[in-house]
């Protein structure tokens, strides 16, 4: 139909967060790969140095263990290769026991990038994954994890099965950021159903599918996940969010599918289930309102203009003045054209231009002003903090764009580093001024600057997406304009008056009045308890 190919299909943002590490490349190491000798390496008589700095950790004086064994491990003792090696090994466990998590994490990571030829490179795999609980994802944490080959978190299914399911994920995630999906499921699929990463790992399995074009093993996987929280199977995760974004991404792939259907029609079935999915996204969710917007496409598209427009009558309450629903306007627009209500499609196509085209001129403006990442960075956290100078219109609608999760990510990790610099401001001088002091503030320095970088950098591409958006949906205001204007001077083409005949032809508009409800003209006061519960009774005027 020609307003569906108008309308630009509603574009999905998968609730979680999906961080890419950079260079997070699938390398798994064997020795005639490493150019070292086969050889093994063993752990030969500890020196003095090493000897005391191994009683330091076991007495926890952790700052005495860390100079000890960097001294080791730089070669300034007469230490072979092995204890060397088990030195560098010990100096990342003694910063992440110091809280230095981001150098903890540099030490892992060198040991990690040798391969098998470091002695200790299968036991850092564990620490990886302690790791993993302390810093986020933006650190570049699953990229390292996947250096490891599937076959390296079998020592952990029996030692440790909460760790191996947590590898277990991690593993799934980075082969996914590698766009190895058939495999990345096979990995989810292993995951303990009764273990914490399950229904996030069932979550990134649907997700795999989606990207597959796979509908129905997607929406088995999504499913999957309403069955454990039902069953009290879900442990230590937020079970209202993950139940809400199951529910979504269920709504999201009905519609998708429905849309695909055999022959360019609509698939009435899978329309009515992409619906159902959305009602089940409770009120309280944060992806109540993203559902009420989608399933306004789907009350388009089944011709149940009433509850579209109704949707839109929620959306633009006052108890959601900072939401940024524009397209809502759009489909507004629509919907009172192809009922040739051709007056309302002008004042809402008014309405769009009044409200929206200031706020892309500032935003245009703002983008201007912050030419480098570094500054953007410093913008976003102005905009976190509320500090922005921006517009009472605009600053909500640039908050909620510079909140997706995977920039909140960024600035956590950000937070992470300021805080393990201030813990090395508050350690002995000694500590502060030897090689590892000094090596802990290059290591949080040098991450933080590309933390910074990162951050202003993803969040200056979602804020340069909220413009092109914008755009898109003006020039599809602009199509709205022109169509109204050709259907004035009576030239309306043979395809939108077959959707006009459909229209007038639908009952969809319809309010029936019941028992349980009731018709009520809207007198300019909103009730919370009625939002999403509106109808606009819509009457077709073609025949008029």
């Amino acid at each position: 139909m020609k307003w569906n190919r108008l309308l630009a299909a509603p574009v999905f943002v998968w609730g979680l967060s999906i961080a890419v590490p950079l260079s997070a490349q699938d390398m798994s190491f064997g020795l005639e790969e490493t150019g070292q000798s086969q050889a093994p390496v063993k752990l030969g008589k500890p020196s003095k140095r090493l000897a005391a700095a191994l009683d330091a950790f076991d007495a926890k004086k952790y700052e005495e263990a860390a100079m000890g064994f960097e001294r080791v491990a730089a070669g300034k003792s007469r230490d072979g290769r092995g204890n060397r090696n088990k030195a560098q090994f010990m100096l990342g466990r003694t910063l992440y026991q110091m809280g230095y998590y981001q150098s903890a994490l540099t030490v892992f990571d060198d040991i990690s990038a040798q391969g098998p030829r470091h002695m200790f490179f299968g036991d850092t795999l564990e620490w990886l994954g302690t790791l993993a609980a302390k810093l986020p994802e933006s650190s570049g944490i699953i990229g390292k994890v996947g250096r490891y080959g599937i076959g390296a978190l079998e020592e952990f299914r029996e030692k440790d099965p909460a760790l191996f399911n947590e590898l277990l994920y991690l593993m799934g995630r980075h082969l996914y950021a590698q766009a190895s999906f058939r495999q990345a499921i096979d990995v989810f699929q292993e995951v303990d159903p009764k273990s914490t990463p399950y229904t996030y790992a069932k979550f990134f399995e649907g997700i795999s599918f989606v990207r597959m074009r796979k509908a129905r093993p997607a929406i088995a996987a999504f499913r999957s996940i309403l069955e454990a929280i039902d069953a009290g199977d879900v442990k230590g995760v937020d079970e209202d969010r993950m139940e809400n974004l199951a529910w979504i991404s269920l709504a999201r792939v009905y519609y998708t599918a429905a849309n695909q259907a055999k022959g360019g029609q609509i698939d009435g079935t899978l329309l009515g289930q992409s619906v159902e999915s959305w009602t089940k996204v409770e009120q309280a969710s944060e992806y109540w309102l993203d559902s009420l917007f989608e399933s306004s496409w789907a009350f388009f598209l089944a011709d149940e203009y009433s509850r579209a427009l109704g949707n839109v009558h929620t959306l633009y309450s006052p108890y959601f003045e900072n939401a940024f629903y524009p397209e809502a306007l759009v489909l507004k627009a629509v919907t009172f054209f192809v009922n040739c209500q051709v007056d309302n499609a002008e004042a809402t196509v008014a309405q769009f231009h009044d409200r929206y085209d200031p706020v892309k001129r500032e935003l245009d403006a703002v983008l201007r002003k912050h030419q480098d990442n570094a500054e953007f960075f410093e913008f976003l956290k102005r905009v976190r903090s509320g500090e922005a100078e921006l517009s009472p219109r605009v600053k909500p609608i640039v908050s909620t764009a510079l909140s997706d999760r995977t920039v909140l990510q960024h600035l956590e990790y950000v937070a992470v580093l300021d805080k393990e610099e201030a813990r090395l401001g508050k350690a002995s001088e000694t500590f502060q001024n030897s090689p590892i002091g000094e090596k802990v503030f290059e290591d949080v320095a040098l991450a933080r600057a590309f933390a910074v970088d990162e951050a202003g950098d993803l969040a200056r591409g979602r804020y340069q997406r909220l413009i092109r958006e914008l755009r898109d949906l003006s020039n599809q205001v602009d199509t709205v304009e022109l169509e109204i204007a050709t259907f004035r001077r009576g030239q309306i083409d043979q395809e939108l008056q077959k959707q006009m005949s459909l229209a007038k032809q639908s009952k969809g508009g319809d309010v029936k009045v019941d028992e349980e409800h009731q018709l009520w003209p809207f007198n300019g006061e909103w009730w919370r308890d009625e939002l999403g519960f509106y109808r606009q009774q819509v009457t077709n005027l073609c025949t008029r």
